[in-house]
């Protein structure tokens, strides 16, 4: 099969395993009360993370605002896609952004987002990596009825991306240092820019 055939394959296996934004929440809390957590690993860390995690979800449900401007241009976009985000409940990106696009999708019946697990979906994943790496989250958007890739998001807003780079050029590592200044900035930020970007792309 050619390489398009082979990730149409995949897109449409993909959307089979994916769940809707509730079913997420659902199946992490789930788990996270089980003492588990989404994925192949299982570790005390994870576990933390997913408990921090659901605290973020539950406050970005409730507080994200979007701008009417962002809202209209949304509302506009006449073309019927699926917005594939790629995601596992432990990984602190995605408690800051899926609830943004989530709120974005809320607003475009022609939007339809499903989220699947990265360690459910390899080859899926494996055709969307950041320099290499199964970063999460990554959105791919599809066209409904043909399956192309439109676009690809992620796994971080612009500046975030910078944020991590910079510090990584000035230090040689990824630590907690950086990691907790990327929190303060996802708060500060409040999902704007992702906002943004998400817009950028329709």
């Amino acid at each position: 099969m050619d390489t398009t055939t082979v990730l149409n394959t995949e897109i449409t296996d993909a959307l089979q395993k994916s769940m809707t934004y509730q079913d997420f929440l659902d199946k992490v809390t789930t788990l996270h009360e089980e003492g588990k957590v989404t994925g192949d690993t299982q570790s005390e860390d994870l576990l933390n993370y997913t408990n921090l995690n659901l605290r973020r979800l539950k406050r970005w449900n409730k507080t994200l605002k979007v701008s009417d401007d962002v809202k209209e241009t949304i509302a506009n976009y006449s073309k019927k896609v699926h917005w594939i985000v790629v995601a596992e409940g432990w990984c602190g990106d995605v408690a800051h952004i899926l609830p943004v696009i989530h709120k974005a999708a809320e607003l475009n019946d022609n939007i339809n987002l499903r989220i699947v697990l990265r360690d459910q979906n390899v080859a899926f994943m494996d055709h969307f990596l950041t320099n290499g790496a199964r970063s999460i989250p990554k959105l791919v958007m599809v066209d409904q009825e043909t399956l192309e890739v439109l676009h690809v998001w992620g796994e971080r807003p612009a500046p975030a991306i910078k944020l991590i780079k910079d510090y990584k050029e000035e230090h040689g590592i990824v630590d907690e240092t950086v990691k907790e200044e990327l929190q303060h900035w996802y708060n500060s930020d409040k999902g704007q820019t992702t906002l943004k970007e998400l817009t950028a792309l329709l």
